[in-house]
């Protein structure tokens, strides 16, 4: 329970109708999860406008209203607050109700396109092993020290996020490695956090569906430095040409790292096999079971954010030799003398990516099969880009269902085919069904084959028509490859 003016501290106030002295038991943006004594914020969505569901609100216990636009009827019982943007004060007011416990641990916020759930869960994975009491909020889970919780969203709400922290802080937790997506900025869903580090991985086609534009997609991730305090770090790969662009008008202290350019801290790999690399940080060799220039890139990352944290290079390095590969993340089977690798690849640039990772070490002596698809309901854009690269990065191609959502899987895989060069027609195949794509690649793979199974990666689940059906790329592929 917080006094409504404590939860108020910060917030840009337009109007207060009623008493500012009255207990708050909690917060909700939902109407329909609000308690007695509680607090309703109405948020105008992209679904539904929550300035409908006031008097709802009401009805179940809501005493104070927080709204952009007032009701025509006021209950004299009930304290409103009318702000100018509700998302934005409800991050606020989130952080103000749980004491604001990101500012009493060390958060460190990841965004890209790519790589944001790799380096935020080694990350984590280090600095347990260091012996920090370590959090993590990531696209698979959230880890409060050693207590593991599912996450619905990369990117939390406000409430979700901050009582996430409030347990990480009362749990003893030092540091907490954070996902932060575009979708978490563009709703602020960070509003009200304080961070001591934020990390630009990549730039690359995605989420058009809901920034419209590639320029809208780049400009909300930059708003994630823009509001990074002068005490915190900014670490951008330099490779990506939108690095310099993040570090514009960003107060934070600029630090670059890459591959292929000058920068802070840089990698050189010296081999690549699907067992894993042999890197060489700062004159140092490091041998790591992850795989990829990619990979290498995200390791990088992981190691700048360590020793930007304080920890030395000499205690630094050991622990990344132990690192293992994410899960969902190129993870490698090794099945009936195949070679099987699982992904969750799923943009162009992430699934070029993957398959020139797999055409650098492979003897080319072998078939390199990609079963892929694209997800229905999102960014349809990309869907001819990542037939084309399918089918000119790999032997054979299945084009099948992702998590077709609400849409016809045969449009998906039609509208995929449509970027398939006339040349590479022969390549392909489309069978609808991920299951029985999955099973026929299981007995046309040869032994020392090699076979990409993209775009779902950790995902327990497929989406079709509303309803989330038990699916799991990994374990399928462990029961058909044994069965051949």
């Amino acid at each position: 329970m917080k006094a409504l003016k404590d939860i108020l501290f910060r917030v840009s106030i337009d109007a207060v109708q009623g008493e500012l002295d009255r207990p708050v038991v909690a917060i909700a943006f939902d109407s329909r999860k609000v308690v007695p004594q509680g607090m309703f914020v109405a948020q105008a969505g992209e679904n539904f406008d929550g300035h409908r569901f006031i008097d709802q609100a009401i009805k179940t216990g809501a005493t104070t209203v927080v709204c952009e636009v007032l009701p025509e009827l006021l209950q004299a019982d009930v304290t409103y607050v009318r702000v100018g943007d509700s998302r934005l004060a409800l991050g606020q007011m989130a952080a103000n109700f749980y004491d604001a416990p990101s500012a009493k641990l060390r958060l460190v916020g990841v965004t890209g396109t790519n790589g944001k759930t790799t380096v935020t869960t080694l990350l984590y994975d280090i600095f347990t092993r260091l012996g920090f009491t370590t959090g993590l909020i990531s696209t698979i889970r959230t880890m409060i020290g050693t207590v593991a919780q599912d996450s619905s969203h990369t990117t939390p709400d406000p409430l979700q996020l901050q009582e996430s922290l409030k347990a990480m802080v009362d749990a003893g937790v030092t540091h907490c490695f954070m996902e932060v997506s575009s979708h978490g900025i563009a709703q602020k869903r960070i509003e009200g956090l304080t961070f001591a580090g934020g990390v630009f991985t990549n730039l690359s086609h995605d989420h058009l569906d809901f920034h419209k534009t590639f320029a809208q997609y780049r400009d909300v991730k930059k708003e994630f430095f823009d509001q990074l305090p002068e005490e915190a770090f900014a670490l951008v790969n330099a490779d990506d040409k939108n690095a310099a662009y993040m570090l514009q008008n960003c107060s934070a202290k600029h630090i670059k790292y890459a591959l292929k350019t000058q920068a802070d801290y840089r990698v050189k790999i010296l081999e690549n096999q699907f067992e894993g690399m042999l890197l060489s940080f700062q004159q140092t060799e490091v041998w790591t079971q992850l795989v990829g220039t990619y990979n290498a890139s995200n390791l990088l990352a992981v190691g700048a954010v360590a020793q930007e944290l304080g920890v030395p290079e000499e205690v630094l390095f050991p622990q990344m030799s132990l690192l293992k590969n994410v899960e969902g993340r190129f993870e490698v089977l090794r099945l009936q003398n195949r070679v099987v690798i699982v992904d969750f690849a799923h943009t162009p640039d992430a699934l070029k990516n993957v398959l020139q990772t797999i055409n650098a070490i492979r003897t080319q002596n072998e078939t390199l099969y990609t079963l892929i698809g694209c997800g229905g309901d999102r960014d349809a854009e990309k869907r001819p880009e990542m037939g084309k690269i399918a089918a000119q990065e790999s032997n054979r191609v299945i084009f099948t269902s992702d998590n077709p959502r609400n849409e016809s899987p045969e449009n998906i895989l039609k509208e995929m085919m449509a970027g398939v060069a006339p040349e590479d027609y022969k390549k392909t195949l489309s069978i609808t069904s991920r299951e029985e794509a999955i099973q026929a690649v299981s007995r046309m793979a040869a032994e020392g084959d090699v076979v990409l199974i993209a775009g779902k990666g950790h995902e327990k689940y497929q989406e079709i028509n509303g309803e989330r059906l038990p699916f799991d790329d990994s374990a399928l592929a462990q029961k058909y490859f044994t069965e051949i």
